[in-house]
C-alpha cells in the first residue's frame, strides 16, 4: 500500500511540473524510482516499463554536461536490464550495457558512485556472455568485478556482492576454460562472501548455494571428498533458510540431490541415493508444465531412479526412469543444447530393460536414439568414440538376437572407428580393444560355416555371390585379429584383477579355437561314432526348425510342393548337409550347437506370399505331384510361378502361398494353418506382397490390397517385405531389399493405412493398445464375414477355435472377450454403432472402431488442480480412491456377463428435446449426479424412457488410464485428479433384473464433463455386472 501511495504522490507532483518546468526531470526521475519500488515489490512488468520511460524521458532532460546525467543513465540501464530478465529481449540487455558504459564515463575515479557503474556495468557484461558466449564481454566483467571490489574496502556494505559477482565470473571462466586456478579462487571469495553474511543475513542463502555449487566442481576436478562434504552441509543450510514457495528453494533442491546423488556414486551409501530420490521428486513437483528447466528435473530425477535400479534391481524404477527421460527427450527439440544428453541417458535405460526383460523393441529404440545421438557428435567431438561404442554394443546384441549380419558388420565397422579415436594411453582404449575383439570373434564363429557351404548350397545369384568373396581366408583374420586386440587388451590390465582373469579366459579360448580350425578334417573313415553322433544332432535340429514352420512348401528349384519329410529329405542329400557335418567336425565342441543351429536355419530359409485372390487360383490338388514350372501360366498358376522364380533369384530355397500350401479339405491342417499364419509370416526371411493392381508407374496407396482383412498381419508380422506391381516388377525399381527400411514406402504405407510408421517396422503381437488395433481393421472386410475376427488373432497373439459357420458378431464377439478378460484393456469398448447380439458393451461391427473425436479439455477445471490436490482433505479423498482402484480386480467376462470396475454416476433426470412426429433424430437431455448436464442425439428414440429413471452413466476403469499422466506429475495425487478431472466417454447403462446392466444408445459418442473437483473426490465406485 505504500508503494502504490508513493507512486500516486510523485505523479501528483509531475503534473504540478508541467513541461518546461525546471524541475520535471527531477519530477520524472523521483516518478521512475517509485515506480521501481513498486516493481520489485510487486513484480508488475507494466510499472517496469513506466518507469524505463519516465527515466527516458528524465534523461533527455539532462543533455551532456548535466550533473545529474550520469545517475539517470544508472538508473535506466538497472530497469532495462531487469526487463531483459524478464522478457529476455536481447535489445534491453544491449541498450543496458550500453548505458552502463555512459554512466561510467561520467564516473571518473574518484567518483563517489564509481563502484556501482563498475559493478553493475560487469554484472550485464556476464548476463550478456551467457547469451552470446563472447569471452571478451566475461574478461571485461571479470577485470571490472576486481576494480570496483577494490573500491569497497572492508566493512563497505556491498563488499559481499562484489566478492560473490566476481565469484560467479570465474566460476563461469573454469566452466568454460577449465582454468583450476579461476575455481580455486572461486571457492576463496566464496568462502569471503559468506564470512560477510552471517546468520540473519538476508542473501545469505545465495552466498551459501553458490560456494556449495563451486566446492562441487572443485571435488568434480579434484576428488578431494571434503569438498562435497562441505558442499552438501552448505546447500542443507541453503534449503532450511528457503521455505516453500521461495523462487530458489527449486534450484537448491537439485543442487542437493546432485551432490547426494555424486556422494552415492563414490561411496556407494544408498541413504543418500533414496533422498536425492525424495529431493529430486519435490524439484520436479515445483517445476510446472511449460516451465523452461523442466526437462532438468526430469532428468535428473530420471537418472537416480536408474542408479536405484542398479542397486536394488526394481524394475519400476526402471520403467520410471524410462518414461521421464522420454518426456525430457520431448522437452529438448532438435537443436536444444541438451538433447545429445537426453538421448544417451535413454539409450541406457533401455538398454538395461532390454538386457532384464528381452523386450526386442527397446533395443530397437536403444538403436534408433543411439544414430540420432551419434548424428549430434560430429567429428571431432570428444565423446564420437563413446556413441560409437554404445550404438555398435547395442548392433551386436540386436545381431545376437536376429542374426542378421549387417548388424554386426555395422558394429565392426563403428568399433573400428571408435578405436581410431582412442589412441594409445587414452582411458576408453580398453573397452574399445575388447568390443571390437568381441564382434570379430563373432563373425568368425557365425559364419566360417557359411563361407564353406552356402557357396555350394544356395541357389543363384547368392551363390555366385558368395563363390566369390573368399570368405573363409577372411574370417581367419577376422579370428588371428581379435586374438591380437585381446592380446593389446590383456597388457593394459593388472595381474590379479578379475578383469585380467576375464581378458586371459577369452584370448584362451580364441588361441584354442584357432589351433582346432587348423586340424586336417578327418577322413571318410573317421570315427562313425563321431560323424554319426553329429548327423543324429543336426537330423534333430532340422526336424525341430521343420515344427515351426509351414507343414507344406514349394522347392523354388524344382518347383515342387514338399511336406515335412520332403523338405527334410532335400536337407539330408545336400552338399550344404554335407558341409555342415564336415565343420561340425573341426569346430570347438562348445561353438558346434551353434553352428548347426545357423547352417539348418539358412538352409531353411523360406519366403511368403501376400497378395489378393483372383480368378482360378490353384489348390493344393492342383499341384500336388506335379512342378509348377511345367504347368500353365495361366491365371493363378502364372503368379505362383513368378512368385517361386523370384524366390529362387532371392537365394531361397523354400516358397509358402495360401492358395496351395494348406489342405482345406483337412479341419485340422486348416485350423493350424490359421492359429499360425502370424508366426509363419514373422518367421519368414522375406515377405512378398504381389499388387495385381498396381501399375509399374502407379502408387501402392489406392491398392485393394489394403482393404483386405488377411492382409494387415501380412502387412505387420514381416521383418522384410517387398512390394511387386502387377508385371511382377519391383515397386518403383526401388534396390532395398526391404521397404520396411524404405523412409519413402513407409510413408505411402502409413497413407494408405492410416498405421504409424514404427508399427509398420516394429510391430509386436499382443494387446497393448487394443482399440489401435481393432480401429486398423475397421475399415478392411473379408470374403466370409467371420474370418475379419480370425484374422486378427495373430495381431493379438490369441488362440481361439476356428469356426467356420458363426455369426460374425459372434466371432469379434468371443474375440473381443478374450481381449478384455486377458488385457483387461478397457479401450476395447470405446466404439459408436450398432450394440452386439453376442453383448451390449460389444459392437456388431468391426467398423465401429473407425476413429473417435477426443474428448476436449476442460481447462477451468485444470487450472485449480495443483491447488486442490495440495489440500490435506482432497489428498486424503484422492488416497482413498486411488486404493479403491489399486486393488480393482480385472475385467472378466464369464458366460457372456461382463464383471467391470465403474466410476457410476446416477442419472436423475432425462427429457426429450422439441421431437416431431417424423423426426429423423432424437435428442435428450440427460442429467446425473456429479456431472455437468449433456445431450445424446440418437437415430431413433429410447425404446422405454422410464427405464432411464434408474439408469447409471459409467466411466470404466483400469489403472492404465494413469499411464499418461506418470511423464508429468510425480505425486500419485496429481495423477489421478488430473485424469478424473478431464472430459472422458462414458457408457450409458439400464437397470435389469438380478443387480444386471444392459448398455443402451451405443449410437453416439457421449463425452461427459465432471460437474467440478468436488464431485470427483465424492466419486463413486462400483463393480458391476453387464449383459
Amino acid at each position: 500500500m505504500a508503494s502504490t501511495d508513493g507512486v500516486a504522490c510523485r505523479r501528483a507532483e509531475l503534473r504540478c511540473c508541467r513541461i518546461g518546468h525546471s524541475g520535471r526531470d527531477v519530477a520524472l526521475s523521483k516518478l521512475a524510482e517509485a515506480l521501481y519500488d513498486r516493481f520489485q515489490k510487486e513484480r508488475k512488468t507494466d510499472d517496469l516499463n513506466e518507469a524505463i520511460a519516465s527515466h527516458r524521458a528524465a534523461l533527455e532532460l539532462r543533455p551532456p554536461g548535466n550533473k545529474k546525467r550520469s545517475s539517470s543513465l544508472s538508473k535506466l540501464a538497472i530497469c532495462q536490464s531487469d526487463r531483459y530478465g524478464r522478457q529476455g529481449a536481447v535489445d534491453d540487455l544491449e541498450e543496458a550495457v550500453t548505458l552502463g558504459r555512459a554512466a561510467l564515463d561520467l564516473r571518473p575515479p574518484g567518483h563517489p558512485n564509481r563502484y556501482v557503474s563498475l559493478y553493475n556495468l560487469a554484472c550485464d557484461l556476464r548476463t550478456r556472455f551467457g547469451k552470446q558466449a563472447d569471452m571478451h564481454d566475461l574478461e571485461e566483467a571479470i577485470e571490472l568485478h576486481r576494480t570496483a571490489l577494490g573500491l569497497h574496502l572492508s566493512g563497505h556494505p556491498d563488499r559481499s556482492s562484489s566478492f560473490l559477482e566476481l565469484a560467479l565470473c570465474l566460476s563461469t571462466r573454469y566452466h568454460n576454460q577449465g582454468v583450476v586456478a579461476d575455481l580455486e579462487e572461486a571457492v576463496t571469495l566464496g568462502h569471503a562472501a559468506l564470512d560477510l553474511r552471517p546468520p540473519g543475513h538476508p542473501d545469505r542463502g545465495i552466498s551459501l548455494n553458490s560456494l556449495a555449487c563451486d566446492l562441487r566442481r572443485k571435488f568434480e576436478k579434484q576428488a578431494d571428498m571434503r569438498d562435497l562434504e562441505e558442499a552438501i552441509e552448505l546447500h542443507r543450510a541453503t534449503l532450511a533458510l528457503l521455505p516453500i514457495g521461495h523462487r530458489l528453494r527449486l534450484s537448491s533442491l537439485q543442487d542437493l540431490a546432485l551432490c547426494l546423488s555424486i556422494r552415492y556414486d563414490s561411496q556407494g551409501v544408498v541413504a543418500d541415493l533414496e533422498e536425492a530420490v525424495t529431493l529430486g521428486r519435490a524439484a520436479l513437483e515445483l517445476h510446472p508444465l511449460g516451465h523452461p528447466d523442466r526437462s532438468i528435473s526430469l532428468t535428473n530425477l530420471a537418472c537416480d531412479l536408474r542408479r536405484r535400479f542398479e542397486k536394488q534391481a526394481n524394475i519400476p524404477d526402471l520403467v520410471e526412469a524410462i518414461q521421464l527421460h522420454h518426456v525430457a527427450l520431448e522437452l529438448r527439440p532438435s537443436g536444444h543444447p541438451l538433447r545429445l544428453s537426453s538421448l544417451q541417458y535413454l539409450v541406457l535405460c533401455l538398454r538395461d530393460r532390454y538386457i532384464n526383460l528381452g523386450v526386442a523393441a527397446d533395443l530397437e529404440e536403444a538403436i534408433t536414439l543411439g544414430r540420432a545421438a551419434l548424428g549430434l557428435h560430429s567429428s571431432g567431438h570428444p565423446d564420437r568414440g563413446t556413441s560409437l561404442n554404445s550404438l555398435a554394443c547395442d548392433l551386436r546384441r540386436r545381431f545376437q538376437q536376429q542374426a542378421d549380419m549387417r548388424d554386426l558388420e555395422e558394429a565392426i565397422e563403428l568399433q573400428r572407428a571408435a578405436l581410431a579415436l582412442h589412441p594409445p594411453g587414452h582411458p576408453l582404449r580398453l573397452p574399445s580393444l575388447q568390443n571390437l575383439a568381441r564382434s570379430l570373434s563373432d563373425r568368425y564363429t557365425n559364419q566360417r560355416v557359411v563361407a564353406n557351404f552356402c557357396g555350394t548350397a544356395l541357389p543363384g545369384r547368392a551363390a555366385r555371390a558368395v563363390r566369390s568373396t573368399g570368405q573363409l581366408d577372411r574370417y581367419t583374420a577376422d579370428l588371428d585379429e581379435a586374438i591380437a586386440l585381446e592380446r593389446d587388451a590383456l597388457r593394459l590390465l593388472t595381474p590379479g584383477d578379475r578383469s585380467y582373469d576375464r581378458s586371459r579366459r577369452r584370448l584362451t579360448a580364441r588361441l584354442q579355437v584357432k589351433m582346432r580350425s587348423q586340424v586336417v578334417t578327418p577322413p571318410s573313415n573317421a570315427s562313425p561314432s563321431t560323424n554319426s553322433d553329429i548327423k543324429r544332432v543336426i537330423r534333430n535340429v532340422a526336424f525341430e526348425t521343420l515344427q515351426t514352420m509351414p507343414t507344406r512348401l514349394l522347392h523354388t528349384q524344382t518347383g515342387i510342393l514338399c511336406n515335412r519329410d520332403a523338405q527334410l529329405s532335400h536337407f539330408m542329400n545336400s552338399e550344404h548337409y554335407d558341409q555342415l557335418v564336415s565343420s561340425c567336425a573341426t569346430c570347438d565342441p562348445s561353438q558346434q550347437m551353434r553352428l548347426i543351429r545357423t547352417g539348418v536355419s539358412i538352409y531353411f530359409r523360406f519366403a511368403m506370399l501376400s497378395h489378393r485372390w483372383g480368378d482360378r487360383e490353384p489348390s493344393l490338388r492342383d499341384i500336388e505331384g506335379h512342378p509348377i514350372y511345367v504347368l500353365s501360366t495361366k491365371g493363378g498358376l502364372g503368379k505362383l510361378h513368378s512368385f517361386c522364380a523370384i524366390t529362387f533369384e532371392r537365394g531361397y530355397l523354400w516358397a509358402w502361398s495360401d492358395t496351395c500350401c494348406i489342405d482345406k479339405d483337412s479341419s485340422a491342417e486348416f485350423q493350424e494353418a490359421i492359429g499360425s499364419m502370424f508366426a509363419w509370416y514373422r518367421q519368414s526371411s522375406l515377405t512378398i506382397v504381389y499388387l495385381s493392381d498396381v501399375r509399374d508407374n502407379g502408387s501402392l496407396v489406392n491398392s485393394q490390397w489394403f482393404s483386405r482383412g488377411w492382409t494387415l498381419q501380412e502387412l505387420l508380422a514381416p521383418h522384410s517385405l517387398l512390394f511387386y506391381t502387377q508385371t511382377w516388377s519391383l515397386y518403383k525399381d526401388l534396390t532395398s531389399s526391404n521397404h520396411k527400411t524404405d523412409v519413402a514406402v513407409v510413408g505411402e504405407l502409413e497413407r494408405a493405412t492410416g498405421i504409424e510408421p514404427w508399427f509398420l517396422t516394429n510391430f509386436s503381437p499382443g494387446m497393448d493398445d487394443a482399440r489401435s488395433r481393432l480401429q486398423w481393421a475397421s475399415l478392411r472386410r473379408t470374403t466370409r464375414p467371420e474370418d475379419i475376427a480370425y484374422s486378427l488373432f495373430g495381431i493379438f497373439c490369441i488362440h481361439l477355435p476356428v469356426l467356420y459357420g458363426e455369426s460374425a458378431e459372434n466371432a469379434l464377439g468371443r474375440l473381443l472377450a478374450k481381449i478384455i478378460s486377458q488385457s483387461g484393456d478397457i479401450s476395447v469398448l470405446d466404439w459408436v454403432g450398432e450394440a452386439s447380439q453376442f453383448h451390449s458393451c460389444f459392437p456388431a461391427e468391426i467398423s465401429s472402431y473407425r476413429a473417435l473425436p477426443l474428448p476436449s479439455p476442460q481447462s477451468n477445471l485444470e487450472e485449480h488442480v495443483s491447488i486442490i490436490g495440495e489440500q490435506p482433505a482432497a489428498s486424503s479423498a484422492l488416497q482413498t480412491l486411488y486404493r479403491l482402484f489399486d486393488k480393482s480386480p480385472l475385467p472378466r467376462f464369464v458366460n457372456r456377463r461382463l464383471t467391470l470396475r465403474c466410476i457410476t454416476y446416477t442419472v436423475t433426470g432425462v427429457r426429450l428435446k422439441g421431437a416431431t412426429p417424423y423426426a429423423s433424430s432424437y435428442t435428450y437431455e440427460i442429467r446425473a449426479s456429479g456431472l455437468k448436464p449433456l445431450e445424446i442425439t440418437l437415430p431413433c428414440k429410447l425404446e422405454n424412457e422410464t427405464m432411464l429413471q434408474g439408469a447409471l452413466l459409467v466411466r470404466p476403469w483400469h489403472s492404465k488410464l494413469l499411464d499418461p499422466y506418470i511423464r508429468v506429475y510425480a505425486r500419485m495425487e496429481d495423477r489421478l485428479l488430473h485424469a478424473l478431472g478431464r472430459p472422458f466417454n462414458t457408457l450409458l447403462l439400464i437397470a435389469l433384473p438380478h443387480n444386471e446392466y444392459k448398455r443402451v444408445a451405443s449410437s453416439t459418442i457421449i463425452i461427459s464433463h465432471p460437474a467440478d473437483y468436488a464431485s470427483i473426490l465424492q466419486s463413486e465406485v462400483r463393480t458391476l455386472d453387464i449383459v
